[in-house]
């Protein structure tokens, strides 16, 4: 079952068979967060997990998608909406409908890493982390490798 959201013009769904690769590949590529993704790990990605697809007309103009175990926790991932749509509140009508997807209502705990668009998020409810201090990262041999490190130094580096 997917869930679509409509306003005016503009469609959000749940819908993967609607997804237009060719767009949300062409933007993540080019974005500060995943420059150079491959089209294969979008389709992987997008795969694992529900993607929010924002449309037009029935032209695809935005997305974003959700990680989560749809029981306790959730990373929303890869937002963005098209220069030409931008400055009409799309981005949080977006995020606000997948923080109301039914799969995902009740969690626990909702993530996000964003650069530059902590304002857009406050708006949706999120916040500074409560204790920072309690959560680690660890970077996987991919961004090793992106970034010019040696795969899995930062697993055997003294402390």
């Amino acid at each position: 079952m997917h869930s679509e959201w409509e306003r005016g013009d503009y469609r959000v769904s749940t819908d993967p068979k609607r997804l237009d690769l060719d767009v949300i590949h062409g933007y993540l590529a080019t974005s500060y967060w995943a420059p150079d993704i491959t089209r294969g790990s979008v389709e992987k990605a997008i795969a694992h997990s529900i993607s929010f697809g924002l449309y037009c007309l029935d032209h695809q103009i935005g997305f974003a998608r959700v990680i989560s175990d749809r029981a306790t926790f959730a990373y929303l991932a890869d937002v963005f909406v098209l220069e030409s749509h931008r400055g009409r509140g799309l981005a949080q009508w977006m995020v606000e409908c997948a923080l109301a997807h039914p799969d995902l209502g009740g969690l626990r705990n909702w993530l996000l890493a964003t650069r530059d668009a902590h304002e857009l998020y406050r708006r949706c409810g999120y916040h500074p982390l409560t204790h920072p201090e309690r959560w680690m990262q660890r970077r996987g041999v991919a961004y090793d490798r992106s970034s010019g490190g040696t795969p899995g130094a930062d697993a055997t580096r003294p402390a």
